[in-house]
């Protein structure tokens, strides 16, 4: 047990069964009355945000979450199996745990995973990916990168929404947390 001194941005509590990681946190002394530390957390499972105040002092139940860079190999079922690139271990981890990360993941592609007593928690991928887009329709003359846009299909399977000049076979870096369209890349 650790005390709320110990708080700080990115550290994982246990609160009431769950794991919450701390996104803000201020300590507060106000004039009168006691001290107090104001945070906002995040469920590590849902993204769940919610604001907490503990008193000074108080005790809180830090938890150890090791992150490790692991690689992307296959899906198998309903499994997809990472290995540790520093191990070569392989690791498969259940669809429900990918989320939705699974939409823009490709065999060989680096991933983080964060672990609490050897259970995945939630696979964090970087910010954007290049993917190809394999099916949209044609783009008529005239139409301008402003001017409006069309559905497209990713490699993985995923559509999202593209410029209308884009075409079949373009490459495009997407946007992993929201699933918006970027940029073309050449």
């Amino acid at each position: 047990m650790a005390s709320t001194a110990d708080i700080r941005n990115g550290i994982v509590l246990n609160i009431d069964g769950q794991l919450w990681n701390v996104v803000e946190f201020q300590h507060v002394k106000p004039g009168k009355g006691g001290a107090f530390v104001r945070t906002k957390l995040k469920n590590v499972v849902t993204g769940k945000v919610v604001d907490r105040t503990y008193n000074a002092g108080a005790k809180v139940d830090i938890e150890n979450v090791d992150r490790r860079d692991y690689q992307f190999l296959y899906r198998d079922g309903d499994d997809f199996v990472f290995m540790d690139t520093t191990t070569y271990e392989q690791l498969p981890i259940p669809a429900a745990v990918v989320g939705t990360a699974a939409n823009y993941l490709l065999e060989n592609q680096s991933a983080t995973i964060a672990m609490n007593n050897d259970n995945p928690l939630y696979v964090e991928l970087p910010a954007s990916v290049v993917l190809e887009v394999t099916y949209t329709e044609p783009g008529l003359q005239g139409d301008r990168s402003s001017a409006g846009t069309k559905p497209a299909t990713l490699e993985t399977g995923t559509e999202i929404q593209v410029p209308l000049f884009l075409e079949t076979g373009t490459k495009v870096k997407v946007d992993t947390r929201t699933g918006d369209y970027l940029g073309r890349v050449s």
